[in-house]
């Protein structure tokens, strides 16, 4: 095995890993509305109809993967993809499945 494709092998486990972290419709829907913008956890409830323990969990995910950050204003947590790669690869998931038509 040549040392590109060794490379190339360590290279498509780090993509797997990454978009494992896209893997659920859930999550997909999370981050389309991230990618608008940052919302508070208490809108991305409202917006998707995810339960506050379910949207827990997904954030938790998409935090530890990496994915999103938070701020917090007061009692308020605000996330927003924070990872340049998946703003990119967010940015044409939205254009094909999440705008309006």
């Amino acid at each position: 095995m040549t040392n590109f494709v060794m490379e190339m092998r360590s290279k498509a486990e780090g993509a797997a890993e990454f978009l494992s972290g896209l893997a659920s419709p859930h999550r997909l829907l999370i981050l389309c509305l991230l990618a608008a913008g940052e919302r508070s956890v208490g809108t991305l409830v409202e917006e998707t109809g995810i339960g506050q323990t379910s949207m827990s969990q997904h954030l938790a995910k998409l935090k530890k993967e990496g994915l999103v950050d938070f701020r917090r204003d007061h009692r308020t947590l605000y996330y927003f993809i924070s990872d340049p790669a998946a703003l990119e690869i967010m940015g044409v998931l939205y254009n094909r499945f999440c705008k309006k038509d």
